[in-house]
């Protein structure tokens, strides 16, 4: 079966979507094929970290995005995809030029949580992304699917979580992002013994870190000593050159002069993708 991870805190900002993004491409860099699933909300972030996001809007616009990632989630999706045969899953796939495949977000996330409310049995509302990823994603060649989930506990996310099993959780060093963390872990037992099934936490992200200030070292350690099982190896550092090459449209991977904390942060990002597929297959 494919690697499923979801990336997921309660709290938005904390670099869910740079985190995926990153490792996503360290994972394709490290020889695996990677497919991207956007569930985050109709804003599109990953869509534009990799500049497929005109290409998203045009189909939109010309109401030719369709099926999109909100159509897996509908009671007739078994039915549009024997339609559609081989190009069911291909119709909802963009390429990217830095080798991620990727599933983007589309206005239908939108009303999809109260539709997904809609349905009575738990069970049945939470599997179906699930349901979808093993009956028509199980196959194609994708070794790691990497699901990047909205900043709050909704229908939504927990179907990223029930389909993923395993999480990661991109933090900034504050307090907010500690106790947030604590409830995720609280909050994966309660999945847990409440349906029966196991998701873990795998790897706890400190992202965003300006080790230049005595602060964030201090929450830094903090982290290391309350996650010790779960830390990421390595911590992201801030980087401004991330936040502009994100806005052009790539991942640090792609600068071509990056600067001494863009290099630092490419370095982490394959440390800890590394570390992130050595720990899911133990």
């Amino acid at each position: 079966m494919t690697t499923r991870i979801a990336s997921f805190l309660d709290k938005g900002g904390t670099g869910k979507t740079t985190s995926i993004a990153h490792l996503g491409v360290a994972l394709t860099q490290q020889g695996h094929d990677v497919l991207l699933i956007d569930l985050a909300g109709k804003q599109g972030d990953l869509a534009k970290a990799f500049d497929v996001w005109s290409d998203v809007q045009d189909a939109i616009e010309a109401d030719e995005a369709w099926p999109n990632i909100s159509t897996v989630f509908d009671d007739a999706w078994p039915t549009i995809a024997e339609k559609l045969g081989d190009d069911a899953v291909h119709d909802l796939v963009y390429e990217t030029d830095e080798d991620v495949d990727l599933i983007p977000a589309h206005p239908g996330l939108d009303t999809l949580d109260s539709e997904l409310g809609n349905i009575d049995d738990a069970g049945e509302r939470y599997a179906r992304l699930e349901a979808f990823l093993d009956d028509y994603v199980e196959g194609l060649p994708y070794d790691i699917v990497l699901i990047d989930l909205p900043g709050m506990s909704n229908n939504v996310t927990y179907n990223g979580l029930w389909a993923a099993r395993r999480v990661l959780a991109p933090v900034e060093m504050g307090p907010f992002e500690a106790e947030q963390a604590g409830a995720l872990r609280e909050d994966l037992e309660k999945i847990r013994s409440s349906f029966g099934i196991d998701v873990e936490l795998v790897m706890v992200l400190p992202n965003k870190v300006d080790d230049r200030t005595n602060l964030a070292t201090e929450y830094l350690e903090a982290f290391h000593e309350e996650y010790s099982d779960t830390i990421a190896p390595e911590y992201v550092p801030y980087s401004q050159d991330i936040r502009n090459a994100t806005q052009q449209g790539m991942t640090a991977f792609e600068l071509k002069n990056p600067s001494t904390t863009a290099q630092r942060a490419r370095e982490a990002f394959l440390a800890d993708a590394e570390a992130l597929i050595e720990r899911v297959e133990d």
